[in-house]
Parts: C-alpha cells; sequence; structure tokens
C-alpha cells in the first residue's frame, strides 16, 4: 500500500446539483460509460443520486489516495468506475497503470468511499 483517500458525499446534495444542472453536471465528472450506468439506476428503488454521490465520492477517495486531489494533473473523468460481474468496482486511471482499490457504501443520508493506492 503506497496510499489511502476516503470522502464523503451528501446524495441530497448531489440531487440539488442535478436538478439545477442535469446532464452538464454528469457530463462534467463522468465517463460516457459511467453515465449509462448511473442513468440505468434513475428509476431504482435506492436512487440513482446515492449511486452518483458513491461514485463522486470514490473519485475523490482515489485521488486523495495517489496524492493528487482533482485538479490540474487529475480530472473527475480521467478516472472511471465500472463494476466486476459481481458488483465490486474497478478503477480505472488514464495514461496510467497504477492499480488503486476501491470501496462504495451509501446509508439514506450519506455515501462514502475509501481507496487504496497498492504497490
Amino acid at each position: 500500500m503506497t496510499g489511502i483517500g476516503v470522502d464523503l458525499c451528501c446524495p441530497k446534495r448531489i440531487e440539488k446539483i442535478y436538478k439545477n444542472f442535469g446532464r452538464k453536471f454528469l457530463n462534467r465528472i463522468f465517463t460516457d460509460r459511467e453515465i449509462k450506468d448511473l442513468e440505468n439506476s434513475l428509476s431504482k428503488k435506492y436512487g440513482s443520486f446515492h449511486r452518483i454521490a458513491g461514485r463522486f465520492a470514490a473519485k475523490e477517495a482515489i485521488s486523495k489516495a495517489l496524492g493528487t486531489g482533482i485538479g490540474k494533473e487529475l480530472g473527475f473523468k480521467d478516472i472511471e468506475i465500472t463494476h466486476d460481474d459481481k458488483g465490486a468496482p474497478q478503477v480505472s486511471i488514464k495514461n496510467s497503470n497504477k492499480k488503486v482499490n476501491v470501496t462504495i457504501s451509501h446509508e439514506k443520508e450519506m455515501a462514502v468511499a475509501f481507496a487504496i493506492l497498492l504497490g
């Protein structure tokens, strides 16, 4: 392990931002592949805002584990989070072969993500 990061995000905050900016917000933060996955969950019971908040927190946690934060060196869309066939989050970082493990959890009022940079 060479780095760790954690972040919290409130789904209600994400919902408010989404209602103000819609897809423009999603396009600024997420890749097309991520957006497709998130939009498929809009009608699910737990709600996409929890999933969006979880993914947002994961990107922040990953940037902290890398030691860069989100900014000049690393943008939100440089990090892509997908899922394996069992639903576990998988991380890929644009122009990098760094290995990051991330876990995302949702609760009624909060989403949390924890990232570990390996090697």
